[in-house]
């Protein structure tokens, strides 16, 4: 890497919300009761879109940042989808006639520990308590070790019609490091049997910054990778967040490959992906030219969620299960993290929410900025002051921190716009940071992962 790259790569490689969301999730406060939540539910918009949280595994990965918990048997995930049932039932009855569901998607955890008896019930639930949109896409993280082939035609029945496979890396070595033995060949019968049923958007999640990772390992992943074509690629960096997971600490710590590293891992990555044919999504995702994404990125219909980037078109995202984060048009909630009080809640009849954020005025145009940046790194500030009716004078003392950034080669500033160098896509979040009026420098507790 050029020594100039470098130095500004290492100015730069601080603490930086992951921007899923604005406010970020750490500025989340403990809910007194669910009245607030309940309101916003039963103003819902006639479109809305369900995450369901699956928060079980198999087998501990040691690179994972997820909630979720191991377990040994199927009981506990009896009992959970149980509950989540009920869950079902008390969203329905606090929502306003007319609803539609029109995006779904599973997520965990591992949504493959679900025997597919079971995950067909818990769809039919789904389709007695909404009406499902006929265009609605319903997506499922599946890990590929558990895949079997009764549980891809299950989800063919139900309607599932894009799936994200957990990759990750395809280096053996590396495998064994973060405790995710996963052969190729594995990965490889996932996809010919997913596609065997007729379920051919695929996703495939790959992580730079993983132990024991080499320039030449990552590129021989993304090469076998890309030969089975998926739809979409998210290649993203691992977080390491030991304070907040400690498994991460039995990965060998001398072996993750320090920001340099991390920085060349992502850049020779990407252009490698994107010289395979995928066309460059927002920070870190990539996707086949005839993809909905990239639709959605050309037709400037592209959202970020708590998910990551997304299609869905929906104003209110609600979660389901332990530690769902849901989205109104006034605010955030979080449901119960640990699965006991989460399932406690649900059967003393209450919706189980644990944490709640209401938006304040000055929120919402910054939200607006932040995904802006988010999804085409460009942002015209000029049309942001129009929608929000705000001063013309507004954002100009971030427009003048902007320059710092600019004269570091980040960003180009011409009027009123602002763009992200495409070269520093990874560096987007510091973009977004300067618009972050709740963002607080150099502060003594570790809340959040690096930039790059």
């Amino acid at each position: 890497m050029p020594f100039s790259r470098f130095k500004i790569l290492e100015k730069y490689n601080y603490q930086v919300p992951r921007y899923t969301s604005y406010p970020p999730a750490t500025r989340f406060r403990t809910a007194d009761d669910a009245g607030l939540a309940e309101n916003w539910m039963s103003r819902a918009a006639r479109d809305i879109s369900l995450y369901i949280h699956i928060p079980f595994c198999a087998r501990l990965c040691h690179y994972c940042g997820c909630h979720m918990r191991v377990v040994n048997n199927y009981a506990p995930v009896e009992d959970y989808l149980e509950i989540l049932g009920k869950e079902i039932l008390a969203v329905k009855r606090r929502l306003p006639s007319g609803v539609r569901l029109s995006h779904l998607h599973f997520g965990g955890g591992s949504p493959t520990i679900i025997r597919p008896a079971d995950f067909r019930r818990l769809v039919g639930d789904l389709k007695e308590a909404f009406l499902f949109d006929k265009n609605m896409e319903i997506g499922i993280e599946a890990d590929p070790r558990h895949l079997t082939e009764a549980k891809i035609a299950s989800y063919a029945r139900a309607g599932v019609n894009r799936i994200s496979l957990g990759v990750q890396d395809l280096n053996e070595e590396v495998q064994a490091l973060i405790n995710r033995p996963q052969p190729f060949h594995v990965i490889y019968r996932a996809v010919r049997t997913c596609r065997d049923y007729g379920m051919d958007n695929i996703n495939f999640d790959l992580m730079y910054g993983l132990p024991g990772q080499t320039e030449d390992s990552v590129l021989r992943s993304l090469d076998l990778a890309v030969s089975m074509a998926p739809s979409r690629i998210a290649y993203f960096g691992y977080a390491h967040v030991p304070w907040m997971k400690r498994h991460m600490n039995l990965m060998p710590q001398d072996r993750i490959p320090g920001p340099q590293d991390r920085y060349v891992l992502q850049d020779r990555g990407a252009a490698f992906i994107e010289r395979a044919g995928y066309t460059p999504v927002g920070l870190d995702h990539f996707a086949l030219a005839d993809d909905p994404m990239v639709r959605a990125l050309k037709e400037r219909t592209l959202h970020r969620n708590f998910q990551g980037y997304t299609t869905d078109r929906a104003d209110c995202l609600i979660g389901l299960g332990a530690s769902s984060i849901g989205a109104f048009s006034q605010g955030y909630v979080q449901n119960r993290v640990d699965t006991r009080s989460y399932m406690q809640e649900v059967r003393a009849g209450n919706l189980p929410v644990a944490k709640i954020l209401p938006f304040r005025p000055d929120d919402l145009p910054v939200r607006r900025i932040i995904e802006e940046i988010m999804c085409y790194l460009r942002v015209d500030l000029d049309a942001v002051r129009k929608e929000f009716s705000l001063s013309g004078h507004a954002f100009e003392p971030e427009l003048q921190k902007m320059k710092a950034l600019e004269r570091d080669g980040l960003v180009t500033i011409r009027g009123q716009v602002v763009e992200v160098n495409p070269a520093w896509r990874v560096l987007a979040r510091i973009v977004c940071e300067v618009f972050d009026a709740y963002a607080v420098k150099d502060q003594p507790v570790q809340r959040h992962s690096q930039a790059v």
